[in-house]
């Protein structure tokens, strides 16, 4: 698997927040009041009709210790050992706005899940 962060669809009825917010206790037990809204990332595959749309949140502060789930085996790294090299391709060009507290708009055209065609990303 990759490493990646915490997410999934959103449940009918519920706001994109409400949503981040089910996951994040879903997929390792922590609850936070803090989420904030940066990004906004839409991903089209090659040859496939449906563009995914992806909401980006940061939190600063959380409630709970971080635990396994069959979803998710959460662990922490510093900011200088990210492993790029084993998340998703397009993480490496937005992650680091983040992590500077930009907020950030993007595209990624993929061919299949190990080739960017093309990117359009931009700080808001």
């Amino acid at each position: 698997g990759k490493w990646n962060g915490f997410g999934g669809k959103v449940e009918p009825g519920e706001t994109v927040l409400d949503g981040a917010k089910r996951e994040l206790q879903e997929e390792c037990h922590l609850t936070s009041d803090s989420l904030k809204k940066v990004g906004l990332l839409e991903f089209e595959f090659k040859n496939d009709p449906v563009l995914l749309e992806t909401h980006v949140f940061t939190s600063d502060q959380f409630l709970g210790e971080p635990k396994e789930t069959e979803e998710m085996r959460p662990q922490w790294f510093s900011i200088d050992n990210i492993p790029y090299h084993q998340m998703w391709l397009d993480d490496k060009y937005w992650l680091p706005l983040l992590i500077k507290g930009e907020q950030f708009k993007g595209y990624f055209l993929f061919e299949g899940q190990e080739k960017i065609l093309n990117y359009d990303l931009k700080t808001l």
